[in-house]
């Protein structure tokens, strides 16, 4: 699998859609389906969940991450959900 780094913008309502699609399926403990940039990929419900705040001279960033083994992601079963 070659290596990716993208970054994509949405709409206030599809952001607030996708975040109660994935709040749904990590208090459910299920994994889930998700596409960024043309890009399906299961997400495991073992993923590490983190919250990152950088600050710099003119602006701030909050990030929600998700971060698993790309093993734990292959042994999930197929899930429809898409986030």
């Amino acid at each position: 699998m070659s290596e990716r780094d993208v970054e994509k913008d949405y709409s206030v309502a599809d952001f607030a859609a996708k975040l109660r699609r994935l709040a749904d399926a990590l208090e459910s403990g299920k994994p889930f389906r998700i596409q960024v940039a043309g890009e399906r990929f299961t997400v495991p419900k073992n993923a590490r969940i983190s919250v990152e705040h950088e600050r710099g001279e003119d602006e701030e960033e909050v990030e929600f991450q998700l971060k698993w083994a790309l093993a734990d992601a292959e042994q999930e079963p197929e899930d429809d959900d898409e986030v």
